[in-house]
């Protein structure tokens, strides 16, 4: 015998509430007592209750996904968009975000769908996507200075919120970490170690985030007395920090101390510094970016600058719910604070 599936009326129950308000939270009509959203919320998981999302959107005229973009620039050839995805899910940092978007769509249930702009073409299809209502709004992850997607989107008025400032000033919502404040916190700490003979491998200098860090590096420095620091720039890949440690050390043996802008780059560092015979950190201390699960799987674990990528990947959600719900119209900037986590490597 089939097991009835659960009504409105049942989580009404459960909930200890009415009927209508139940309709109320389902619906996210905003005049709802926050208590009463988590005890209706919490019924529905308990009860295992399932909104009919057909009849839903006919209420609320929302297709309730959001379009999770992870986009590009130029236009790649069909032969290397497979390339294009694998780098993506290859990346520590891009787990991370979608983590903390899932989290807080999955309670107000929104669902994300992942979709990829690398070319002309797929770019078109996103926007396409957005116009015709099969998604409420964008989510977008930029990987290139020069992606054309954010003036679109702006162009095309529609609903969009971004995980770090795009590199061309556009009218768009964004979150962001205070990038340059991360950098001196790294300085600071070389610093307090004693390490003046500092190197840093940058991020790519196009993108406003290894700009930044690289700055803020520079500028903390040269407050503690170190005017000049060697710089290797790298790609934020595993491969390109192994590859400007190994420049940085054909011209200067010396190094005490290293700075790199992502902890994929950092765990390259350390592989070459022990190739080459170096200890960590007692020869050349090293101190990363992100805090990732890489720098806690890297030998030795990373001393690095936390950036919370789940939150601002929450908060980024939250402000395009704003968005989509007309109670934020005009274009915002979200910036969180990065933070020094001490282990082994520094």
């Amino acid at each position: 015998m089939n097991r009835q599936a659960p009504t409105l009326e049942d989580v009404a129950r459960e909930a200890g509430v009415s009927r209508a308000t139940v309709s109320r939270v389902i619906n996210g009509v905003r005049n709802v007592d926050p208590g009463i959203q988590d005890a209706v919320r919490q019924a529905i998981d308990r009860t295992g209750y399932a909104p009919n999302r057909a009849a839903r959107s006919l209420v609320t005229r929302r297709a309730e996904t959001i379009a999770l973009v992870v986009s590009g620039a130029g236009d790649e050839a069909d032969s290397e968009q497979n390339a294009f995805a694998a780098r993506v899910f290859a990346d520590p940092f891009f787990g991370r975000i979608v983590s903390g978007v899932v989290g807080f769509l999955r309670p107000r249930s929104m669902h994300p769908v992942l979709m990829f702009a690398e070319s002309d073409r797929a770019r078109k299809q996103v926007t396409a996507y957005l116009r015709q209502g099969s998604a409420d709004g964008a989510l977008v992850v930029s990987t290139h200075a020069e992606d054309p997607l954010p003036e679109l989107l702006a162009a095309e008025r529609l609903p969009a919120v971004f995980f770090a400032r795009p590199a061309l000033a556009v009218p768009v919502s964004y979150v962001d970490l205070a990038h340059r404040d991360g950098g001196r916190l790294a300085a600071e700490h070389l610093l307090s170690r004693g390490r003046r003979r500092v190197a840093t491998v940058s991020g790519p200098l196009d993108v406003p985030a290894g700009q930044e860090r690289l700055a803020g590096f520079r500028e903390g420095m040269e407050r503690g007395g170190v005017p000049c620091v060697p710089i290797a720039e790298g790609g934020f890949t595993l491969d390109s920090g192994a590859a400007a440690m190994e420049r940085l050390l054909g011209q200067h043996p010396g190094i005490d101390g290293v700075f790199v802008a992502n902890d994929l780059m950092a765990q390259g560092v350390c592989q070459v510094l022990r190739e080459q015979g170096r200890r960590v950190p007692e020869d050349v201390a090293v101190v990363g970016f992100d805090d990732s699960s890489v720098a806690v799987t890297c030998k030795p674990q990373l001393t690095t600058v936390r950036q919370p990528v789940e939150e601002m990947a929450g908060a980024m959600a939250r402000l395009l719910q704003e968005h989509i719900e007309g109670t934020r119209t005009e274009p915002t900037s979200l910036i969180f604070e990065p933070e020094l986590v001490l282990r082994h490597s520094a």
